[in-house]
C-alpha cells in the first residue's frame, strides 16, 4: 500500500549482525551517538505517489548524487526519542505520538511532506523490535531514536523538492554529559543568536543546530559545556541553550521557563516538566526571564536552581553562568532538590517504575 496513512513495511534482517561478543563489548561503555545498532527503516515519498517502499534493513550508508536538494537547499528535519528497557523486563517508548506530531509540524514549516503519525510510530516499533537487543544495560542507559527525513531529488533550482527520504537509525547511549547528573557550567552568547522571529526556531532542523556550533565553540573556549542564547530583537531575554530548553526553580517552588513564541523548540521534556511539576503542587509559569533578572535573583538568593532539559540530557542541573563579564553561580552551585526530584520522576515514568497516569509510556510490542 502507497501513500496513505498506513504502510506494509518489509523486513529484511541483517545478514551480517554485530556478533553478542562484540555487542557486549560495545554496549558496557556506549557514550552518546558513536555506536550504531543493526538495522534502520527507509521510507520513500514522491509526489503524486505519496509515501511508498517502506523497509527494515541492514543499516548501510545511503547513497546520495552531488545534486541532491538537500546539499544546497538544507531541507531536512530530524526527531529525538529513546527506547527503554523497563522494569518488567519490557521495552517502552516515551511520548512518541508527540514526537510524531513535532516532526509533521516540522515538516510543514520546511516545506515538506508530513508523515503520517501511524507509519512514524509503526517505523520506530519494527526498529526497536528487531534491534531491541541493543538497549543498554549500564545505568542511565537507552537505546536512542533518531527519525529524520530530508529532500533527495536530484535537482538545483530553488524550490520546495518532489523527493523525500524518511530515515530511522537507532544508537545505544550511556549518559549524555559523562559525569552523570553533574551541574554543568553555561556561556551566555554575546553575538549570535539561535533564531529569530519567523524563522525556523520552533522547527527541528539541522540548520539551527549548525548555527549554533560557533557559539558552542565559543562556549568551550570559555570552559563551559553549553551555550545560552539571547533573543535576536533586545539580546536580552533568555531563549534555549544550544541543544535543550531552561527552566528556573524559584525560592517560593514556581518553576518559570521561557515562552513559546516561535523562537524556541517546543520541547516534549520541557512539556513533561511543566504538567510533572504543576501535578506535584508547584506553580509553574511560561513567562520571558532577562538575563538581568538571572543574574540578580541568583545573586539575591530568591532563585534557587536552574536546569536544562531535553531528550538527550534528560534533566541537567546548571550550576555556573559565565558571561563576557564575569560569571556568577545558582543556589550553592549544585543540583536542587526540585531539579533531582523531577529527573527522577521522569526517569521512573519512561521506564515503568512509577504510575503513567497521564499515559505517556507506550510498550513496544
Amino acid at each position: 500500500m502507497s501513500g496513505g496513512d498506513k504502510l506494509e513495511f518489509e523486513i529484511r534482517p541483517n545478514p551480517a549482525p554485530v556478533s553478542v561478543a562484540d555487542r557486549a563489548a560495545l554496549l558496557a561503555n556506549p557514550g552518546f551517538g558513536r555506536v550504531f545498532t543493526d538495522h534502520m527503516v527507509t521510507i520513500r515519498y514522491a509526489d503524486g505517489k505519496g509515501w511508498y517502499d517502506a523497509r527494515v534493513e541492514a543499516r548501510a550508508p545511503i547513497p546520495m548524487d552531488p545534486a541532491s536538494a538537500v546539499l544546497h537547499y538544507a531541507q531536512e528535519i530530524f526527531e529525538g526519542l529513546k527506547a527503554y528497557q523497563s522494569v518488567d523486563g519490557g521495552v517502552t517508548l516515551f511520548r512518541p505520538e508527540a514526537n510524531a506530531a513535532r516532526f509533521a509540524a516540522s515538516a510543514r514549516r520546511m516545506a515538506m511532506p508530513e508523515l503520517p503519525e501511524q507509519v512514524f510510530l509503526e517505523s520506530l516499533h519494527h526498529l526497536v523490535d528487531i534491534d531491541r537487543e541493543w538497549i543498554p544495560s549500564v545505568e542511565g542507559g537507552s537505546l536512542y531514536l533518531r527519525p529524520f527525513m530530508f529532500a533527495s531529488e536530484v535537482f538545483l533550482g530553488v524550490r520546495p523538492a518532489n523527493e523525500y527520504l524518511y530515515v530511522l537509525i537507532a544508537s545505544p547511549v550511556g549518559s549524555y554529559f559523562p559525569g552523570g547528573v553533574q551541574p554543568v557550567t553555561v556561556w551566555v552568547s554575546p553575538d549570535y543568536t539561535r533564531a529569530a522571529p519567523g524563522g525556523t526556531g520552533a522547527a527541528k532542523c539541522g540548520g539551527n543546530y549548525a548555527a549554533s556550533l560557533v557559539a558552542q565553540a565559543e562556549a568551550i573556549e570559555h570552559g563551559c559545556d553549553q551555550v545560552v542564547f539571547l533573543d535576536a530583537v533586545e539580546r536580552r531575554w533568555v531563549d534555549e541553550l544550544g541543544g535543550m530548553n531552561v527552566f528556573f526553580v524559584y525560592d517560593d517552588g514556581t518553576l518559570v521557563t521561557p515562552p513559546l513564541t516561535g523562537t524556541i523548540l517546543p520541547g516534549i521534556t520541557r512539556e513533561s516538566v511543566l504538567r510533572l511539576a504543576e501535578r506535584a503542587g508547584h506553580t509553574v509559569a511560561e513567562r520571558p526571564v532577562s538575563f538581568e533578572q538571572w543574574q540578580a535573583d541568583a545573586g539575591s538568593g530568591r532563585l534557587r536552581e536552574v536546569f536544562a532539559c531535553g531528550t538527550a540530557a534528560v534533566i541537567t542541573p546548571i550550576g555556573e553562568v559565565r558571561h563576557p563579564g564575569g560569571s556568577f553561580t545558582v543556589g550553592d552551585g549544585g543540583p536542587g532538590a526540585v531539579t533531582l526530584s523531577v529527573r527522577q520522576q521522569l526517569v521512573d515514568i519512561q521506564r515503568g517504575a512509577a504510575d503513567d497516569e497521564y499515559g505517556w509510556v507506550r510498550r513496544v510490542r
